[in-house]
């Protein structure tokens, strides 16, 4: 088993050093399109069940993901956050679960939790296979966020999505809910981001669509989307956390922000959407 994931994405999507990357989330966290405020630390329960969060660069898609991170902080301390996110490359197992023991960022390192790693493994049927994750960036862009609202590293579990249908959405989604109800104070994040290189006029309008699916809890009209031909690059993940999420009793979705690449870092005529949202 590979013992430490080593960053694929530092330099690149974030800053590579940890002071460089603290000062990056905190200007996001203080951005005009972000939350206004650096979260303070809550001390009871009142986590989200889970969140839906962007992934691009951080200039980029950062303060809209703040959001939903800022929520977290105010709700406590997860005992786990399981991550899923698209493969970007195409290649790889179906659903494949991270086998390192730990992943690495600018910030140090955080354990994969292996208990709920080995259930989804041994009790459900999903794959164990890190080369899926090679130099997926979907997930490792969440966990700096993690890292930097909580002194004790919370536990992690990466699952990246190679195939999105919805077979294998019901698969992912049966297993997490079965994981939810077993383990207390577990978090799902569904990692994604929305329309890719339209116009910023078109990009909102299309992304409507999307917004609404999420707010509504439907984890069908998000896959029917894609199948349509909107182009989020998540739509497995995030109509995973939705499933899995309501099956295990939650029963409301609230977007805290939408905005594009062209209202955070880049020009209007072709743009990226990134999406923030609770489910309680």
């Amino acid at each position: 088993m590979t013992q430490t994931r080593s960053p694929a994405v530092a330099g690149q999507f974030y800053a590579g050093s940890e002071a460089a990357l603290r000062e990056q989330i905190e200007s996001a966290f203080e951005h005009a399109i972000g939350p206004g405020t650096i979260p303070s630390k809550a001390e009871g329960m009142d986590l989200p069940a889970g969140l839906v969060s962007p992934h691009a660069g951080y200039p980029y898609s950062g303060p809209v993901a703040a959001h939903g991170f800022s929520r977290l902080a105010k709700g406590g301390r997860p005992s786990a956050a399981i991550i899923i996110g698209p493969n970007h490359s195409g290649h790889g197992e179906p659903i494949a679960i991270s086998e390192a023991e730990a992943w690495e960022t600018p910030l140090g390192t955080v354990p994969v939790h292996d208990g709920i790693r080995w259930d989804l493994s041994d009790e459900y049927g999903l794959s164990l296979d890190e080369a899926t994750h090679g130099a997926e960036h979907s997930l490792e862009v969440q966990v700096p966020f993690l890292q930097y609202l909580y002194e004790e590293p919370v536990p992690i579990v990466p699952i990246v999505m190679t195939r999105q249908d919805s077979a294998r959405v019901r698969q992912l989604a049966t297993a997490l809910t079965r994981v939810l109800e077993k383990w207390d104070s577990v978090v799902l994040i569904a990692s994604t981001d929305l329309t890719h290189y339209e116009s910023a006029s078109r990009a909102k309008k299309l992304d409507t669509r999307i917004r609404e699916a999420i707010e509504g809890m439907e984890a069908e009209a998000i896959l029917e989307a894609a199948e349509s031909g909107h182009t989020m690059c998540g739509p497995g993940p995030t109509a995973t956390v939705l499933k899995a999420t309501k099956a295990a009793g939650a029963t409301d979705a609230s977007v805290l922000q939408y905005a594009t690449s062209g209202d955070t870092a880049g020009g209007t005529d072709s743009v990226v959407g990134y999406v923030s949202a609770t489910i309680e």
